[in-house]
């Protein structure tokens, strides 16, 4: 009898070893890490890209050109010069969930202009998005306050690749840093 529980513990041991010896060469084998998460962009980065897009993939129709980008010192109000004047938007006013691109036709009955793609954004209810003046600095009174626009070249836009997404993630962004309502999914 004392054969035969021999080989029956053996079958066990050999059992019970190819059982543990996989769990045993994983604690021996070094996990990977996980590479750090990358940071998220701080409101003065996400201003450099928002204004170096603005620029340069500004529309150059001599009318909707994108002249200078500033941010004030409160980090809320982006000031966009363009030749008939100034618009001042409320970063802190706007709400993420509202950016809408489209392409809009900027020719005019004296004039044929080069298409400009445009992102609006629209103001939380009660705050204005946007006061715009002339180069007098009298408010342009004709101009809806309840939305944001931003203006860029379809052409030009259109030899960077992924642009739009690039600038509806870094706009939502920095309308969150900046006290505007931030993005929610409400779907």
């Amino acid at each position: 009898m004392a054969q035969s529980a021999r080989p029956h513990s053996m079958r066990l041991c050999i059992a019970v070893l190819i059982a543990i010896l996989p769990a045993c060469s994983a604690q021996t084998t070094p996990h990977k890490k996980k590479p750090a998460p990358k940071p998220e962009p701080t409101a003065q980065e996400l201003f450099a890209y928002v204004r170096g897009s603005l620029i340069s993939f500004s529309p150059e129709d001599g009318i909707n050109d994108n002249l200078e980008v500033s941010l004030d010192s409160t980090g809320n109000i982006l000031t966009i010069k363009q030749p008939d004047g100034h618009c001042d938007q409320f970063l802190n006013a706007l709400d993420a969930n509202t950016l809408v691109w489209d392409i809009f036709d900027a020719s005019d009955s004296v004039r044929t202009r080069t298409q400009i793609l445009r992102l609006t954004v629209v103001s939380a209810p009660g705050k204005p998005a946007r006061t715009c003046f002339d180069n007098q600095d009298r408010v342009d009174k004709n101009i809806a306050s309840n939305r944001a626009r931003f203006l860029f070249s379809v052409s030009k836009t259109e030899e960077a690749p992924g642009f739009q997404a690039r600038m509806t993630k870094a706009m939502k962004k920095l309308i969150a840093l900046s006290g505007g309502a931030e993005e929610k999914d409400i779907f």
